[in-house]
């Protein structure tokens, strides 16, 4: 039950959170997520432009072949998930589809 977890039990996402500081401290910050719902995951979302959702992508290694699209109302989403030092990382990017020319 999450309700019965420490904050030790968050400790993967906030030790991966550290080593991307410190592994990538020339990219742009992200907002960062961590939920005791799931304790093993960190989230990267990103609202400034998919170009760094993009740079985050390529400096985790993770293939663009695995990132997912979708548009909700007037928003553009892409998503990726990747394992860092041992925790789920997901990157979330938004943009408004009217300022990014509603490129597919």
């Amino acid at each position: 039950m999450t309700g019965d977890l420490t904050f030790d039990s968050l400790a993967v996402p906030l030790q991966a959170l550290r080593l991307l500081a410190v592994d990538f401290p020339h990219l742009p910050a992200p907002d960062i997520d961590l939920t005791r719902i799931y304790p093993d995951r960190l989230t990267l979302c990103f609202h400034n432009g998919l170009h760094v959702f993009e740079a985050w992508r390529e400096a985790l290694g993770v293939s663009p072949d695995v990132v997912t699209h979708t548009v909700q109302g007037g928003t553009r989403l892409l998503k990726a998930s990747t394992v860092y030092a041992g925790a789920e990382v997901h990157l979330r990017g938004f943009t408004d589809v009217a300022t990014d020319g509603g490129a597919e």
